[in-house]
This record gives structure tokens, C-alpha cells and sequence, in this order.
């Protein structure tokens, strides 16, 4: 059976197997888990990680007034089309009369909040955020279009004085810049300048402090503030929500890409230790079995999670107006829906030579001689790295070519 496209070349360096990715005070734990001859520990500890990073939950609200553009944002964020069975319902009228839950199509531990519109008669912000549960949601993304008024100032205020943080979102800039171009000496850059200074001069008015303004458009949300506000989102949660949410990402930027890429290395050698465990299983051939079914599992994540897998090339085929054979032309790795178990076995017997040619000091510091059962931590760890590297690029290539299509559009 023939190798995937770019199967063959088995790029395993040096750096694949170093362990540059574990904390500094988990090295020295491992260390003397492997010296006491006991790595249950250590496992446990790694299985508890990645369990709770598994289960982490986030809730982003998003408000505003009716016909802000609150819908298509959310679309936005998540990767889907409009017309997509799970998106939110864009509509001319206000459709939404209480909270309503729009989880991620990859990732069902992250839900953005589709709230009731603001600005009627009977607004209040300290009533308006009782009544949809201010409590439950992580931060809240106040969205405004076409000008900034006093509920959104109102709301903010509110918002900040509970003690959660908020971003106000000026969606539909590209309609902005549009009607501008009549204007003669006027620059896209000026008009931009001009409308997030009215929105930040308003809410510092209306006593709201350090307000953070992103201007983005859902047809062109690879442009403008929509990848500088995905990654202040990132910055500003804790270390655990951060990787969940970095993950969820749409791929609209390559400083995402390269996020994404570190949160997902940060977690591989805890896969590995686990890993370690099954291959002392007794029975022969079984343990191989395993790791081979569980790095499929990972590498089928990492896929998903760069947004090459099916549904999302799919999407973006959609939102970009580039045909999905187009996109898919530019990947390397394997483009099956399940990742074949020869590809995995040949990548595994890659860092294995390599790993064997290897000089003691690259593990000496942990890898004793005479704990065999060790030998897979650095030949699975490489390989993970190895194939997270791949998809990784595969994704920037894909972004690239995305791009060109929507430069032309």
C-alpha cells in the first residue's frame, strides 16, 4: 500500500525529541519517578492534566442591539456559513428572546451566547444582566454597528462594575469604509482611526475604564481587528480556558496558527507518558495496538483542530469562494477521513532509526539505562511532534491559498 503524500521523507531531527515543552519542574519530577522505578505518579498526574483540559468549559456572551450583526459574528467565530445547519439564525428582526447556546462544531466545550438585543424603551443593564444569567459566562463581547450609542456605554458599565471583562465589537466596518470611499482624501487606515477613537472616546466618557475596541467585518473576518481580538481574548483568560479556547480558533491568521501549534506541543509529552504505560502491557502486540489507536486519535485532533478535516475545508471552500479541491491540492499529510494505520506504523519506525542513532546525551538526564520500557516516550513524542508539525504547515498553506481567494474576490 502506498504511503500519504509526504509520508516518504521522515524529517525527524534532533529537536523532535528534545523536551523543551516540559515545564521545567515537571522534568525534575519525572526524573525522580523514573529513578524510584515508579511512573505511576507522573502518569496519573499527566492523566488528570489533560483530563481536566478535556473537560474545561467556556461560555462566551454575545449582546447588542437587534440587527447589530450579533448572528453573523458568532458564525464568524465559529467557522460557519450562514446557512450552515448549526449556525446562528441571521435575520432582519430580532429573533432572539432569551439566551440562546451556539457550541462550537468541534469543540462542545466552547459556547457563544447569542443574548436578547439591548436598546428598547424598557433597557436596563443591571436587570438585563440578571435576566440572562450574568454569572455563567466567562467575558462578554459587546457587538454595535453603524454608530455607538448610550446602551452600549450603559451595558459596559454594568458589565465592568460586576466584575467581568467585556470587548466592544464594531461589526459591518467594511459597510463603513464603503460609503466612505465618496469622501475624497480619505484613507481606509484614517477612517478606521476615526471610528474606533468615536467608540473609545464614549465608553472613557461614560465612565467605562480601559475599554478594548476591535473593528471587524463577517465577510472579510481574516482582515481588519478580528485576528489582534482572538488572541486578546486568549491573552486575557487563564492558562487552562486559554488552550481550550485557542483551539476552538477559526485559522484566519498566522500568529493563531503558530498559538495553536504551541498549545498543542505543550500537551504531547504527557500523551506520551501515558502512552509509556500501555506499551509494559503484557500481552504482545497489544500495547503497539493501542499506542497506534490512541495516536490516531491525537493526530485526528490535531487535524480537526487546524481546520483540515472534511467538514471545516468544507466551510471554508464556502466562506472564501475557492473550490474545496483547491484547498485540499496544497495538503501533504494524509487527506483520508482516517488516517491509516501504515502511515502511523512508518512514521513510528522513522523515529525509532532515528532515535537509535542518537548520541545518550540527549536523554541521559532521564532515560537510565536499563528502563526499556521507557524507549517509546522519545519515539512517540517525535512522532506526535513530527505529524503536529506537518499539519501545522499544511495549515498555512491552506490559509495562503484561502487568502489569495479572497483577495481576488
Amino acid at each position: 500500500m502506498a504511503l500519504p503524500r509526504g509520508a516518504l521523507d521522515g524529517r525527524f531531527q534532533d529537536t523532535d525529541f528534545n523536551l523543551s515543552n516540559m515545564p521545567e519542574e515537571d522534568i525534575e519530577e519525572l526524573k525522580a519517578a523514573v529513578e524510584r522505578g515508579n511512573l505511576s505518579e507522573m502518569v496519573s498526574k499527566a492523566q488528570e492534566s489533560l483530563e481536566h483540559l478535556k473537560n474545561m468549559k467556556l461560555n462566551i456572551a454575545i449582546t447588542g442591539e437587534s440587527g447589530s450583526g450579533k448572528s453573523s459574528f458568532i458564525n464568524a467565530m465559529l467557522g460557519l456559513d450562514d446557512e450552515n445547519e448549526d449556525a446562528a439564525n441571521v435575520d432582519v428582526i430580532e429573533t432572539t428572546m432569551e439566551p440562546t447556546p451556539y457550541p462550537h462544531p468541534k469543540d462542545r466545550n466552547v459556547t457563544m451566547w447569542d443574548l436578547p438585543g439591548i436598546g428598547t424603551p424598557s433597557f436596563r443593564p443591571d436587570s438585563y444582566l440578571q435576566q440572562v444569567n450574568f454569572a455563567y459566562y466567562d467575558f462578554f463581547i459587546i457587538i454595535a454597528s453603524e454608530r455607538f450609542k448610550s446602551t452600549h456605554a450603559d451595558l459596559a458599565q454594568e458589565i465592568q462594575r460586576m466584575g467581568k471583562k467585556f470587548y466592544f465589537v464594531r461589526c459591518k466596518v467594511d459597510v463603513d469604509l464603503q460609503n466612505e470611499k465618496r469622501k475624497k482624501n480619505l484613507s481606509e487606515e484614517t477612517t478606521l482611526k476615526k471610528i474606533r477613537n468615536d467608540c473609545m472616546t464614549k465608553l472613557q466618557g461614560a465612565g467605562v475604564t480601559s475599554p478594548q475596541v476591535f473593528l471587524v467585518s463577517k465577510w472579510e473576518f481574516g482582515k481588519y481587528d478580528s485576528p489582534r481580538l482572538q488572541e486578546t481574548l486568549a491573552d486575557e483568560l487563564d492558562s487552562h480556558k486559554r488552550h481550550v479556547f485557542l483551539l476552538s480558533l477559526t485559522s484566519i491568521s498566522r500568529p493563531i496558527l503558530e498559538r495553536k501549534k504551541k498549545a498543542l506541543q505543550d500537551q504531547i509529552w504527557k500523551h506520551a507518558l501515558v502512552f509509556c504505560i500501555i506499551s509494559a502491557h503484557p500481552v504482545p502486540g497489544l500495547s503497539f495496538a493501542c499506542n497506534v489507536f490512541l495516536l490516531r486519535h491525537c493526530m485526528a485532533n490535531y487535524r480537526k483542530t487546524f481546520g483540515l478535516d472534511h467538514d471545516s475545508l468544507v466551510n471554508l471552500s464556502k466562506m472564501v469562494g475557492k473550490p474545496i479541491a483547491d484547498l485540499k491540492a496544497v495538503i501533504k499529510s494524509p487527506l483520508e477521513e482516517e488516517i491509516p494505520n501504515h502511515f502511523i506504523v512508518h512514521l513510528l519506525g522513522k523515529a525509532e532509526d532515528h532515535y537509535m542513532k542518537l548520541t545518550e546525551r540527549v536523554f541521559s538526564e532521564i532515560f537510565l539505562s536499563g528502563i526499556p520500557s521507557m524507549l517509546p516516550f522519545p519515539i512517540i513524542s517525535a512522532t506526535l511532534k513530527r505529524f503536529l508539525n506537518d499539519v501545522a504547515e499544511d495549515a498555512q498553506r491552506v490559509l495562503t491559498k484561502a487568502l489569495e481567494a479572497e483577495e481576488k474576490n
